[in-house]
């Protein structure tokens, strides 16, 4: 024990290694403050510009979204009103299609009436035109064929062409008023 005593007795004057020297204590206070000098000098006001530079980005990019979102519920609006206007005009064009195509389709059957009409007068003229050559060639046939006829039941020759003419128009006359009364 005496050993022990004396031990600790020599450690007495010694300096505790746990214990660090006023010397060390000041130099790592002042390469402390020196440190945080550089600090609050140099770095933290890049740390602060840095956060307010990633800040004001974000800031902005919500509210250039917010802006692209109102610019884009604006082109959507005027999107819509523009397909509203475009089946409206459509349908308008449809409707005015349809009144022309109507229109065009009364033209066509007045002008193939008309045509049709036409056609008709035509053909009906032409079957009077026929049917007067068809008279005229049956008188004057008939006119020829009567006298003959007379001549024979007669016996003597009636070419004389006005007695002809007279006795056929009288008879041709004379069908004609039987024919009239009996078509009444």
């Amino acid at each position: 024990m005496s050993s022990t005593v004396l031990f600790l007795a020599e450690d007495e004057k010694a300096p505790l290694p746990v214990v660090p020297h006023i010397s060390e204590v000041i130099l790592g206070l002042i390469a402390f403050g020196i440190l945080v000098w550089v600090l609050a000098k140099f770095v933290t006001p890049k740390f602060e510009a840095l956060y307010a530079e990633r800040t004001a980005k974000i800031e902005g990019g919500i509210e250039k979204a917010e802006q692209a979102q109102v610019e884009a519920e604006a082109a959507l609006q005027q999107y819509k009103a523009q397909l509203a206007e475009a089946r409206a005009e459509s349908a308008r064009i449809r409707d005015d299609a349809r009144a022309e195509a109507e229109q065009i389709k009364e033209e066509l059957r007045a002008q193939a009436q008309e045509e049709s009409a036409r056609i008709v007068a035509q053909g009906q003229a032409q079957l009077e035109a026929q049917r007067a050559q068809i008279v005229a060639e049956l008188r004057a046939e008939l006119g020829r064929q009567a006298v003959e006829l007379a001549s024979r039941v007669v016996g003597e020759s009636l070419e004389d062409e006005a007695r002809r003419r007279g006795t056929v128009d009288r008879f041709l006359a004379e069908l004609d008023s039987v024919s009239a009364t009996v078509k009444s």
